[in-house]
């Protein structure tokens, strides 16, 4: 499992490589390039699943079979 993960803002493109909780989501992330707030696109459980290279952790338990739940059922990081 990976536990980090590079964010990528849609809006100026800015990447930064971020370390992912394990046991949550973050639903809010702040672009060091642009500041802008971003959230989960529809249907997507996190800014990571969002806008990262790699999914969150409980997603890719997920995709294992080792957990059948995505993070939207955990407590959200702010």
């Amino acid at each position: 499992m990976q536990l980090t993960s590079t964010l990528t803002c849609p809006l100026c493109g800015h990447q930064a490589h971020e370390a992912m909780p394990a046991d949550a989501c973050q639903f809010f992330y702040e672009c060091r390039g642009c500041g802008t707030l971003l959230r989960p696109k529809t249907g997507d459980c996190c800014v990571f699943c969002s806008y990262g290279d790699v999914p969150c952790p409980p997603i890719q338990e997920a995709r294992t079979g080792r957990q059948s739940a995505c993070c939207g059922n955990r407590d959200r990081h702010v």
